[in-house]
């Protein structure tokens, strides 16, 4: 972080359009404007859409404040999913019938998968966040941390607003720039908005057949495999080689039947599928097997903990019952665990940073030193394998 924003610092006495991050706010403004001209944008039309425009700081600060993800899945999915939620899940799914049928018509896509990003994301459109847009865009593409990410995002803004379907002045979202009822961020809008109530415009806010079938436009277009399986609650045999769990180990779904994996309720996924045995708090606590769609969930969250507990909901949604917890070792504590990352990163593994959160690079590391260590190898840490290392 430090060298990156050195370097943005540096690069502030050169041209404007050099400057990726950092430095004078007015300069990356300038750089960013010229860059917007290279997509046919006028400079008049970036000067009406950052005038007024500023750092928001309770961005940087939400930004910085993520310690939500640090929970474990049961904590985790506990918290997120009320069964006020799944009570207004079945509310909506009648609602918006229509829409969700031809999303399944449409994309092979089940309405609990949309369902769940829609109740998680916004509370069905309830809240939908009232940070400025424009402002939330020009904050973390000026910041240092992630501006590869947030630059064109900003520029796709601009594109937005010169086409009349973007105020910057009073559009309103989340703060890390996503807007509407399924949270989508700008450049998504441009390639997969769409009219979903026939009214011959995109308006992903104030229409809910139009968020829903952009979210499922952007589903597909991550690589949704239409009407495949995405997770499943499944038993597993207290002598499994849990060495070849985890989501990069995966097999054909007869393989997975031959070792002794059982669906908890009705059928496994087509034999040749492959598929991967997910264990989110070791072997002792709820487990799934991941299907390739859940690898699409990794494309629209990076968190591990969001991603199962989101492909999960979408499953309750769909009928499945409450997972069965069993009795899993205590789970670390973000302190501990980021001194479990560090003496990780000390033994030559890249864990994703030194952030408490047990992501799946950690969970990788994890697994390799139990087996180094002889302790079962379910890529869940405990105290007993901090103390060991």
């Amino acid at each position: 972080m430090k060298r990156a924003l050195a370097l943005a610092l540096a690069l502030t006495a050169g041209k404007a359009t050099a400057q990726t991050c950092g430095g004078s706010v007015s300069d990356f403004i300038a750089g960013v404007s010229e860059e917007a001209a290279t997509r046919g944008i006028s400079a008049e039309t970036s000067r009406q859409f950052f005038q007024g425009s500023g750092i928001d700081q309770s961005v940087l600060r939400a930004d910085r404040a993520q310690g939500v993800f640090q929970k474990d899945f049961i904590s985790f999915s506990r918290a997120l999913i009320s069964q006020n939620r799944i009570d207004n899940g079945r509310i909506y799914g009648d609602r918006f019938d229509r829409t969700f049928d031809r999303i399944e018509a449409e994309f092979g896509i089940p309405r609990g998968v949309l369902l769940a990003f829609w109740a998680f994301e916004t509370d069905f459109g309830q809240v939908q966040g009232n940070f400025n847009t424009r402002n939330a865009l020009l904050t973390l593409a000026h910041d240092c941390r992630r501006p590869e990410l947030f630059r064109p995002q900003l520029i796709a803004a601009i594109e937005l607003f010169e086409r009349g379907e973007f105020d910057p002045a009073t559009t309103t979202g989340a703060w890390a720039g996503e807007i509407g009822q399924v949270q989508m961020l700008p450049q998504d809008i441009i390639d997969h908005g769409m009219d979903g109530d026939g009214d011959g415009r995109v308006d992903l806010k104030g229409s809910s057949p139009d968020a829903l079938m952009s979210g499922a436009n952007v589903l597909s277009s991550l690589g949704w495999r239409p009407n495949e399986p995405w997770l499943q609650e499944i038993r597993v045999p207290s002598d499994l080689d849990w060495s070849i769990t985890g989501l990069n180990k995966k097999r054909p779904v007869s393989e997975w039947a031959d070792l002794g994996i059982t669906p908890r309720e009705g059928a496994l996924g087509p034999s040749d599928l492959e598929a991967a045995v997910l264990l989110p708090l070791g072997r002792n606590g709820p487990a799934f097997l991941a299907y390739p769609n859940f690898d699409v969930y990794f494309e629209w969250n990076k968190s591990l903990v969001y991603v199962t507990t989101a492909a999960y909901f979408g499953t309750r949604l769909m009928g499945a019952p409450v997972y069965d917890a069993g009795n899993p070792s205590a789970a670390l504590s973000g302190e501990e665990i980021k001194a479990l990352q560090t003496k990780l990163e000390a033994r030559g593994f890249d864990v994703g940073g030194i952030d408490g959160i047990l992501g799946a690079k950690t969970r990788d590391a994890v697994q390799t030193e139990q087996q180094r260590l002889g302790l079962p190898a379910d890529a869940w840490p405990t105290k007993d394998l901090l103390n060991a290392l």
